[in-house]
């Protein structure tokens, strides 16, 4: 079992939702979030003032998989989120010691579905 976080742009959201369907991949958490990388923010005047926004706004998307549905997880975010400017964003694939359903009390790939 794996977890794959993905940073990736809020407009690619939409993209990466269709590409991992179309992988048989539909459970997924997504919050907001804000980060900075080789991007580096921008400037920007507000009422004569120049500010710096380095914290730009990103997608998280976290996806709990068995150990046969990474790699296709891996694809369709790439898939959907390349642009192949700076910024695209990062995949990260994280072990996951135990899942438990809370519903049924099932455990480990069972839980995960």
């Amino acid at each position: 079992m794996k977890m794959v976080i993905a940073y990736i742009q809020p407009e690619s959201l939409n993209a990466v939702k269709q590409e991992l369907y179309s992988r048989e991949i539909y459970k997924l958490s997504i919050t907001n979030a804000l980060g900075c990388g080789q991007q580096k923010g921008y400037h920007e005047s507000y009422r004569g003032v120049d500010i710096e926004v380095n914290l730009l706004k990103k997608v998280r998307i976290a996806i709990a998989v068995n150990d046969s549905f990474v790699d296709a997880t891996i694809e369709g975010i790439i898939a959907g989120a390349r642009s192949g400017e700076i910024g695209d964003g990062k995949i990260f694939v994280l072990p996951i010691e135990q899942t438990i359903r809370i519903r049924s009390g099932e455990t480990g790939s069972e839980a995960i579905g």
